[in-house]
């Protein structure tokens, strides 16, 4: 039986941040419970690695991170499998562009967040006054926090439209990720599947998520899950709707494949 490996969406799917709780115990005990059993669990994510462990340190250890769209993926002791990284005259074009108009940006520098303006946050940040003074290093992603769905697709759309050569906007609610081009979630599943067929073999992959950013991780894995709640042209392209991620690993563990 090949290896499987099950890479989860963050945000919206294992964990809930507007929610009392946040992160449900029912989902860490399954998680414990899938990689005992030999299965890797690993997640997919918009988020930076800095954006990760305070959240997660103690509760989940993830076999694998794919972080910031795809553009960093690391293993689970956080040594490097694949870093890209927007070019910084790119990056600086669109920070001094975006942040006149009022939107919260971040940057995820080699796995570290940079703010510009001091936040109520549990990690370590930086707080930058440009692409400067941020620290050395690949700047993984730009993000940027709108208001509205439709503000958020417009400005992914603007920001494709000009800077496409160079980079990705991903809409990701009223969030927009923005990675080095030919980067996303299913070109980074891809790229750690490649990675671990020199040890595993062939793996089958799982993904779930909960997003638009999430379609290109569903259209990469053998079987796909999203929830009710998730976009219908989500719904439309996942194999299977679930009501918790509980149930997609549960579903994993049973398949025979």
């Amino acid at each position: 039986m090949k290896k499987k490996v099950f890479a989860s969406d963050f945000d919206g799917t294992l964990y809930f941040y507007k929610a009392d709780v946040k992160l449900p115990p029912e989902n860490v005990e399954k998680i414990r419970e899938y990689q005992a059993a030999g299965h890797l669990f690993g997640l997919c994510t918009g988020r930076q690695v800095g954006g990760l462990t305070p959240f997660i340190t103690g509760l989940v250890a993830p076999d694998f991170y794919i972080t910031s769209s795809g553009s960093n993926i690391v293993d689970g002791q956080f040594r490097p499998i694949l870093k890209r990284g927007v070019d910084r005259a790119v990056a600086d074009a669109i920070v001094k562009e975006m942040l006149p108009r009022g939107y919260r940006l971040t940057l995820d520098v080699e796995g570290e967040i940079c703010v510009f303006a001091p936040m109520d946050y549990p990690g370590k940040y930086y707080v930058i006054t440009g692409v400067d003074d941020a620290p050395q290093g690949l700047i993984h992603q730009v993000s940027i926090h709108t208001e509205s769905l439709d503000e958020a697709a417009a400005v992914s759309a603007d920001i494709n439209a000009r800077y496409g050569d160079y980079v990705e906007a991903f809409q990701n609610v009223v969030e927009i990720d923005i990675a080095p081009r030919g980067c996303s979630k299913g070109k980074g599943v891809q790229a750690l599947l490649d990675y671990m067929k020199h040890t595993l073999g062939d793996c089958v992959l799982y993904g779930i998520g909960d997003s638009i950013n999430d379609l290109p991780l569903i259209e990469a894995s053998d079987v796909s899950y999203t929830f009710p709640y998730a976009p219908e042209s989500l719904q439309r392209r996942a194999t299977k709707v679930v009501p918790t991620i509980v149930d997609a690993l549960e579903d994993s563990m049973k398949d025979e494949r």
